[in-house]
């Protein structure tokens, strides 16, 4: 990759780690089901209008849509609402590397390493710590929203992996139409009867973060994300994700003064190093192990 496309791939690190912490800021005053049907909405209105349907089947579309947009979202937020900071959201979500590890192999036929096998075992320890030791930071109910959270993205991922040729950038739009007609829906049932109030007493505040996630981490950084992907192999860019959750614990120490107990410490360094041995373990294998071991752990 060449210096410019490095500093691109490095700015969409930078927006979607940020992006936890704008989430959390926007929870303060809008309930989270709202919010993700309002963060949809503004992606997809009027933008549909002018966008064509991309080159791919309806039922694509709608699936993504519900998994990615309804589910992953819907939960994610409710998560952060009051039971997940926005640093631990925004490392615990990348379970959705080893979900869509192992739905790839169950449903797409794919080969997982050995070295993929151990980063994963890695990253279940680093889980418990979580799991066994919840505090101020994460609750046992959080944990298990944001890791089903995981799994429809990782759902969504096996069915974006099937489609070829299609335009990112046009189907993140299209996708965006689905999900705030059931997600206002559940908001209705379950949040509010008076969205119409909750919105006019929303500060200034509220509405920057809610442009934040929905113009700047969606359709920006999708859109620089597919060119990327576009021009590179996916090798070449995927391992940059592996930084979002360390701009995002950074920045919510920084913009939310969120701070780690010593447990949660020793449970995100272990997810992150399974992360980085799922991702990069066979590189690294060519680097440090001779070739021989190298087949048997392949």
């Amino acid at each position: 990759m060449n210096t410019k496309d490095i500093f691109l791939a490095l700015l969409v690190v930078l927006i979607w780690g940020v992006n936890f912490s704008f989430i959390k800021v926007g929870l303060q005053e809008l309930p989270p089901i709202l919010f993700s049907a309002l963060r949809f909405a503004v992606v997809a209105l009027p933008a549909v209008l002018f966008i064509p349907f991309p080159k791919t089947s309806k039922w694509n579309v709608i699936g993504v849509g519900m998994f990615l947009g309804v589910f992953k979202f819907g939960l994610l937020f409710i998560a952060m609402k009051s039971d997940a900071s926005a640093g631990l959201s925004s490392l615990i979500l990348q379970a959705q590397v080893f979900f869509t590890i192992v739905l790839s192999v169950l449903f797409l036929k794919e080969h997982i390493a050995k070295v993929q096998i151990a980063g994963i075992g890695i990253a279940v320890i680093g889980f418990s710590f979580y799991m066994f030791n919840a505090g101020g930071n994460i609750t046992v109910l959080g944990l298990m929203l944001i890791l089903s959270a995981a799994f429809f993205w990782a759902i969504a991922n096996v069915m974006m992996k099937r489609m070829q040729g299609v335009n990112l950038f046009h189907f993140i739009i299209w996708v965006s139409l689905i999900p705030p007609l059931p997600l206002l829906a559940l908001s209705l049932l379950m949040e509010t009867s008076n969205p119409v109030e909750v919105l006019l007493s929303t500060s200034m505040k509220t509405w920057g973060a809610l442009a934040y996630v929905s113009y700047i981490s969606t359709l920006l950084a999708f859109a620089l994300w597919g060119a990327l992907l576009k021009n590179y192999s996916a090798a070449s860019v995927t391992p940059f994700a592996l930084l979002i959750p360390v701009v995002g614990m950074l920045t919510s120490n920084i913009m939310l003064n969120e701070s780690l107990e010593t447990s949660e410490i020793v449970g995100a360094l272990m997810i992150m190093s399974g992360l980085v041995i799922c991702v990069l373990g066979k590189r690294l294998l060519a680097l440090l192990v001779a070739p021989s071991l190298q087949k048997n752990l392949g």
